[in-house]
């Protein structure tokens, strides 16, 4: 063969490199189909959405992650700094119960702390008991607003930035934090000049994983009346029935998350500070009132992000007699695991097989391809949905028109109809969780054994079988036990693709509280905490957050 007809390199593609790019294709396909629309034509519906009600989901999406942010970076980068480098009691216990709130849903809380704060409930009533005044007589916080909605997602999102933040105090090394002392800077001169400034990359990043949770949460901004983005696809794709619309609202939306990706890349770049490592620094020993304050700043997130809901839907599932496990919650449970150990399972096994492929070809198509694989976690679960609907909605159409013409049967809705669909966006959604912890454990085996493997006249399939799997048991459960709890919380994307009759315990939390009917979704509330507990305490033993 001529040397005229040989492709370049970079066209010419390995197997590996092929599966890693059908894998990315797909993953990415949603994302594709949302911003096809920007340019599309709607008609009158897109411009009467863009005069009236677009400017306000601008405005309270932007106000909504303004707040969050500050209340992420204050309460997670400051608990993080207590945590790490100072000494008060019970400061082990709060290194790991610090990232509880995690486990709750932002939807739960809002739909508990309603029935707690509002005007027939137990505040509001004592306080009119205690002073004798009634309806209009006095002033009490509205939790049903957009500052609701902001304290709500920071108590469970602030974990994010604790965690990172943490991780970054840790690595700094003895060096520089003694430099500072020695120069008669005391604690808080320490945190401002040194420790703050060398852990900014770490703490942009955990506030950009709280911003885009909360782009995709519905549940609490639905039920406080804050209209963001995301309350905005669903109305219009269901309320008003205009497909088109709300794929370009959601494409607006996929521009806001990829602008808010550019930013946080951009501010970490622009932070260049190094560290030496070494042994941490003596922690401060906090006495007297100081102690004190330490111990309420690390308690006050735990008890309002954690224990005070939990134990509230526990006083409500005790005292209307809903512990009891009826044949609904029995269904809707075994919905939501049968999603979940799925889910887990596709997004442990794919996720494999790109960390495993980035081993064994490291090229630019493979790693262009894994990043691809990971955007779907920055796009939130409604966007998702409109994106997978749209291709199988027009799928499904083809294939009954096919199957009415060969053989005159209509098949109906095959995939967006069903679970397919649904498993399709939580992989869409949630394969980067997965792919970290895989890569992650996957980069701790040594090099050095593949290759006396291959020596061996072992197969790359063999030595993965054989060498990698029982070396990273522990990543893998991690990542699925991560995917099962995410899925089970999921409540944007299983609204919208659910099929007809196949509800799961977020969705039965969010009807009944719709409904103003809290105590009936107690127990699911609270099945749903209990669930997001397992991780967060297998982090903490796995990474010694109580050393």
């Amino acid at each position: 063969m001529s040397k005229s007809l040989s492709l370049p390199r970079w066209l010419r593609l390995t197997p590996w490199e092929l599966l890693v790019w059908l894998i990315a294709l797909g993953i990415a396909l949603p994302i594709f189909v949302i911003l096809s629309q920007i340019f599309v034509n709607t008609g009158n519906t897109w411009q009467h959405l863009a005069a009236t009600v677009l400017p306000e989901y601008l405005l309270n999406s932007l106000w909504l992650m303004l707040g969050v942010g500050i209340g992420v970076i204050v309460i997670g980068v400051s608990t993080a700094w207590l945590v790490t480098n100072c000494e008060f009691w019970g400061v082990r216990w709060w290194q790991w119960l610090l990232l509880t709130p995690l486990a709750a849903p932002a939807y739960v809380l809002a739909y508990t702390y309603t029935e707690f704060f509002a005007f027939e409930g137990p505040v509001q009533a004592w306080l009119r008991q205690l002073t004798g005044w009634g309806y209009g007589d006095y002033w009490f916080p509205n939790i049903r607003s957009l500052g609701g909605a902001i304290a709500m997602l920071t108590l469970v999102l602030y974990p994010y930035v604790y965690l990172l933040a943490r991780v970054a105090f840790l690595e700094q090394g003895i060096c520089s934090l003694e430099a500072s002392r020695s120069l008669g800077c005391g604690p808080w001169r320490s945190f401002w000049t040194v420790a703050l400034p060398l852990a900014r990359p770490a703490i942009a990043a955990g506030t950009s994983l709280a911003l885009m949770e909360t782009l995709n949460d519905f549940g609490t901004v639905q039920y406080f009346g804050v209209d963001t983005f995301t309350v905005g696809i669903y109305r219009t794709w269901f309320g008003m029935g205009d497909k088109m619309a709300a794929a370009q609202l959601a494409s607006v939306l996929v521009v806001i998350v990829f602008a808010l990706l550019l930013v946080e890349k951009w501010f970490r770049g622009k932070a260049r500070y190094y560290n030496r490592g070494g042994d941490r620094p003596v922690p401060y020993r906090l006495r007297g009132w100081r102690a004190v304050a330490a111990w309420f700043v690390c308690a006050l997130p735990v008890v309002l992000g954690l224990l005070l809901p939990a134990g509230l839907l526990l006083y409500l599932a005790i005292s209307y007699q809903q512990l009891q496990l009826s044949r609904e919650f029995l269904e809707h449970a075994s919905h939501s695991l049968i999603l979940a150990t799925l889910s887990a399972v596709l997004a442990v096994g794919i996720a494999l097989l790109l960390a495993y492929g980035h081993r064994l070809l490291p090229t630019v198509w493979v790693r262009w391809g894994t990043q691809v694989c990971i955007t779907g976690y920055a796009v939130p679960g409604t966007v998702i949905a409109v994106g997978i609907l749209m291709p199988l909605g027009w799928l499904d159409n083809v294939i009954n028109d096919v199957s009415e013409h060969l053989w005159g049967v209509e098949v109906g809705l095959i995939l967006s109809g069903t679970i397919v669909a649904l498993l399709y966006a939580y992989l869409v959604r949630f394969l980067a969780v997965s792919f970290s912890s895989v890569e992650a454990s996957l980069v701790k085996i040594r090099p050095s054994l593949d290759e006396v493997a291959r020596t061996l006249g072992r197969s790359p399939w063999n030595i993965l079988r054989t060498v990698h799997l029982p070396l990273m048991v522990p990543g893998l459960f991690t990542a699925a036990l991560m995917i099962f709890v995410d899925v089970m919380k999921e409540l944007p994307a299983t609204l919208v693709i659910r099929p007809f009759n196949f509800d799961t315990l977020a969705i039965q939390v969010y009807r009944f509280a719709s409904d103003e009917r809290l105590p009936e979704a107690a127990l699911s509330a609270l099945a749903l905490v209990v669930v997001g507990l397992i991780p967060v305490i297998w982090l903490g033993r796995q990474t010694h957050w109580a050393d």
